[in-house]
C-alpha cells in the first residue's frame, strides 16, 4: 500500500508535550496513597487452591519495552494439531474486591497509551511488577489448556488458577527471526503452523481481517523528538494475536452456554456495507472470486496495491456496531446479539487483565462455570455496569490515540506548508466529508482537496499544518496517475 509516484521529501522530527493531551482528558498515571499502597503490599488471595505449574515452558511475546506481561504462552504440537496453554495474569487475585485498587480501576476502564509513557488502569507496582508474567519469576495465573485439530477447531478447553514461570521475553521481531533461522524456542514451535490454520479456520467461519496503516509516533534524534511510521507487523504478531483469539473465543463460549458473564460484540455486515464493498471492488477492476466471504476476499488482496488502501477502508464498513453484552441469567439472547462478526463467533475479553477492567470479572465467570461454583456475588454486582465502563473507557483511548497522532502529525508538518508528498487517495470524498489520503513516509492520515478517485495515486501538497488546533489538510498539486496505469 506505498504511493508510487516518486517524490519523498525529508521532515524533521519535533518535540511535542504529550502533557497537553492528558490535560485536556483528565487523565492522571497518579493513583490514590490507598491504592498503591494496596499495590506494594498485594498478595495472592488464591494462593491456598493454586495447582503448581511451573514445570510448563512458557514464553512472553510483547513489544519492546513492555512491563505490563499479561500472557504466556506454550503452543507445540498434539498428534495432527496443536496444543495451547495460555497463561493470563491473575489480576483477581491480587485486588481485593472492595478495595482502593478496585474502586480506582473500575473508574479508569482500561490502560490508556500515550507515545511517552501510559495512565495505568492498576498502580504499577501491581501492572509492571508482581501482577507481571516477568521472566523466571513465580506468578499467579489464570491458565487455559486448550486443544485445536487440524482443521483449527477446538477440540478441548481447561481453565484453572496455577502458579507459572515464564522461561524468556520474546518482542515479535525477535520471534519473526529465530523463525526465519530455523531456530524457534521449543515453546513456540508450533506457533507459525497453529496461526496460520487458526486464521484459515476464522476466515471460513466468516470473520474479517483488516490490514490498514497503523500510525506509530516513535521517537527520533536521539529520544529528543519524534516523528510517525507505519507500525511494523510481521507474521509473528498475527500468529500470536490468534492464541489470544482463540482464547477470547473459549471464554465467550464458556459465558454464553452458562448465560452470565460479559461479550464483546460485533453484529454482522450489514447487506448495505458488504454491496458497498462488492462495488467498490467492481469499480476499481479487483475480481472478487463467487464464492469469496466478504473477510476471505479482503486477505487475498495484494498487500503493496493503492486499490487494497482503498478496500481495507471501505471493508472498517463491514465492522460497525461494536460493543459489549451483559449476559444475565434468565434472558434469552438471539444468536446474532452474541456475535463477533469479526472473529466469526462469541468472543470476550480476558487476555489482558493488567491493562483492561473487563478481563477480571468475565476470568471469574470461566473459572466459576467451569469449576461447577457460583459466580462470586462481586463479579455478578459489577457485571450490569462494566459495558457502560469499557464503552466509555473504549472512547477516551481512542481520543487519546487519535489527539496523540493528530497533534503529532501537525507538529511534523509545522515547517512543511508548500511540500509535495506521494500519496494514496484512501476515502473518497462524501458530502461535507472530505477525501482522505495517506502518506507513508512520514505515516500521515489527512483531509485532501480536489482527491481523485479512492484507490489511485496522486501528489499532494501541504495547505494546511496547524499545531495549535492540531490539524493538517493537503490539496492535489499534480496530474493524477490511475491505478493499473504505468
Amino acid at each position: 500500500m506505498q504511493p508510487t509516484t516518486g517524490i519523498r521529501r525529508r521532515v524533521r522530527a519535533a518535540a511535542i508535550d504529550f502533557d497537553r493531551i492528558r490535560r485536556e482528558l483528565d487523565l492522571t498515571a497518579d493513583f490514590p496513597a490507598a491504592a498503591t499502597a494496596e499495590a506494594q503490599s498485594a498478595a495472592d488471595r488464591f494462593a491456598d487452591g493454586r495447582a503448581d505449574r511451573t514445570d510448563i515452558e512458557l514464553v512472553t511475546i510483547d513489544p519492546p519495552g513492555s512491563k505490563d506481561l499479561d500472557q504466556a504462552l506454550r503452543v507445540v504440537p498434539d498428534g495432527d494439531g496443536f496444543l495451547v496453554h495460555y497463561a493470563i495474569a491473575d489480576v483477581a487475585a491480587l485486588v481485593e474486591p472492595g478495595g482502593a485498587i478496585d474502586a480506582e480501576s473500575r473508574e479508569r476502564g482500561q490502560t490508556m497509551y500515550f507515545p511517552d509513557g501510559s495512565v495505568p488502569v492498576h498502580p504499577r507496582p501491581l501492572s509492571e511488577g508482581v501482577g507481571s508474567l516477568l521472566p523466571d519469576e513465580v506468578r499467579p495465573a489464570v491458565l487455559w489448556t486448550v486443544r485445536v485439530d487440524s482443521s483449527g477447531e477446538t477440540t478441548e478447553v481447561g481453565v484453572e488458577r496455577a502458579i507459572v514461570r515464564s522461561r524468556k521475553r520474546f518482542d515479535y521481531a525477535e520471534v519473526m527471526a529465530a523463525h526465519e533461522a530455523g531456530r524457534l524456542h521449543p515453546s513456540i514451535v508450533a506457533l507459525p503452523a497453529f496461526g496460520q490454520t487458526r486464521l484459515a479456520w476464522s476466515l471460513r467461519r466468516g470473520s474479517v481481517q483488516l490490514d490498514l496503516p497503523d500510525q506509530e509516533i516513535v521517537r527520533h534524534d536521539g529520544g529528543r523528538a519524534w516523528t510517525l511510521q507505519i507500525a511494523p507487523r510481521t507474521p509473528a504478531d498475527n500468529w500470536n494475536a490468534q492464541v489470544s483469539l482463540l482464547i477470547g473465543m473459549c471464554a465467550g463460549d464458556i459465558q454464553r452456554r452458562a448465560g452470565i458473564g460479559l461479550l464483546r460484540t460485533v453484529p454482522q455486515a450489514s447487506d448495505e456495507a458488504i454491496a458497498e464493498l462488492r462495488s467498490a471492488a467492481k469499480t476499481l477492476g479487483v475480481p472478487w472470486a463467487a464464492d469469496a466471504s466478504p473477510g476471505e476476499f479482503l486477505a487475498g488482496l495484494q498487500a503493496d496495491a493503492p486499490t487494497t488502501l482503498a478496500l481495507m477502508t471501505v471493508g472498517a464498513r463491514l465492522m460497525r456496531g461494536s460493543g459489549y453484552l451483559t449476559l444475565e441469567p434468565g434472558e434469552h439472547y438471539d444468536a446474532a446479539d452474541v456475535v463477533h462478526a469479526g472473529v466469526g463467533g462469541a468472543y470476550s475479553h480476558v487476555t489482558a487483565p493488567l491493562r483492561r477492567l473487563a478481563d477480571r470479572y468475565a476470568t471469574e465467570v470461566c473459572l466459576a462455570v467451569t469449576g461447577g461454583r457460583e459466580v462470586p456475588d462481586w463479579v455478578t454486582e459489577a457485571l450490569p455496569s462494566l459495558r457502560k465502563t469499557m464503552a466509555s473507557s473504549d472512547q477516551l483511548a481512542s481520543k487519546a490515540e487519535r489527539r496523540s497522532v493528530d497533534l503529532t502529525e501537525a507538529t511534523v508538518l509545522a515547517d512543511q506548508v508548500g511540500a509535495r508528498f506521494d500519496a494514496v487517495v484512501m476515502r473518497d470524498a462524501n458530502g461535507e466529508r472530505p477525501a482522505e489520503v495517506f502518506i507513508s513516509s512520514p505515516a500521515i492520515i489527512g483531509a485532501c482537496d480536489g482527491a481523485p478517485a479512492a484507490g489511485t495515486t496522486c501528489t499532494v501538497e501541504v495547505t494546511v499544518a496547524d499545531v495549535e488546533e492540531a490539524q493538517v489538510r493537503f490539496a492535489v498539486r499534480e496530474e493524477v496517475r490511475a491505478v493499473g496505469t504505468p
